[in-house]
């Protein structure tokens, strides 16, 4: 199927206050361009780098279009991260948070932010547990990072054929939520990016308000650019 089928199949399964992110890591622009032709607008990358290259000019040609950054970020690609992104997924601790507010205020640009945090998957990244993420909003929240929007926050659930264990995944980043939320009534934390092509059903089922889909969107990954991720 086209990606244009692709994306009439699964936008008619989604509920319709759930939001779709296309994933196009991997993908050329070509791809994210007849995306957008078919009416997709948010996207979502795992490398600056990547995301640079492809959506320098799609974005001139598209101002409509959001990037968000959804892949584990290093401080020394925060500079570029915050210049081409509308938003970024994947804060998964204080100093980078810190970065992000030091680089969007020297473009005087205000960027909106997920909080990662760690649920079970394999790899590392996020918050421990919602205690980091309390003190990132403390900040936040006494002005220390002005041109820092938080909405919510994102998990990766396991990487295995145990549904208990995927759903415990997003049972514990919708607790999160509800506790931050609580706790700072201030802010609207009420976006949960959660579940990908594998697991989404799941995840709409625990709450989610965004998902992250890219296979079932674009096909297979063209690898030879660079690493599986």
């Amino acid at each position: 199927m086209s990606i244009k089928e692709n994306l009439i199949k699964i936008k008619s399964q989604l509920p319709q206050n759930v939001g779709l992110v296309a994933v196009s890591k991997f993908h050329p622009a070509e791809a994210v361009v007849e995306a957008i032709k078919a009416g997709q607008n948010v996207f979502g990358e795992n490398r600056v780098q990547e995301a640079e290259k492809k959506f320098a000019q799609i974005k001139k040609d598209y101002p409509g279009v959001c990037l968000r950054i959804i892949g584990s970020l290093q401080r020394n690609k925060v500079k570029d991260a915050v210049k081409i992104a509308d938003a970024i997924d994947s804060v998964d601790r204080l100093e980078l948070l810190d970065e992000i507010e030091k680089q969007a205020a020297k473009i005087d640009k205000k960027i909106q932010v997920l909080f990662e945090l760690h649920t079970g998957e394999e790899s590392k990244s996020g918050f421990a547990d919602v205690q980091g993420i309390f003190q990132a909003l403390e900040k936040i929240a006494f002005g220390q990072c002005p041109h820092v929007e938080p909405r919510g926050f994102m998990t990766m659930a396991p990487f295995t054929e145990d549904k208990n264990l995927v759903r415990q995944s997003f049972v514990k980043l919708r607790e999160a939520k509800e506790e931050c939320q609580k706790k700072f009534p201030q802010f609207d934390l009420s976006e949960l990016s959660m579940g990908m092509s594998g697991d989404w059903p799941l995840a709409v089922e625990e709450g989610s308000t965004m998902v992250r889909i890219g296979t079932a969107i674009f096909g297979e990954r063209d690898y030879s650019g660079g690493e599986k991720n």
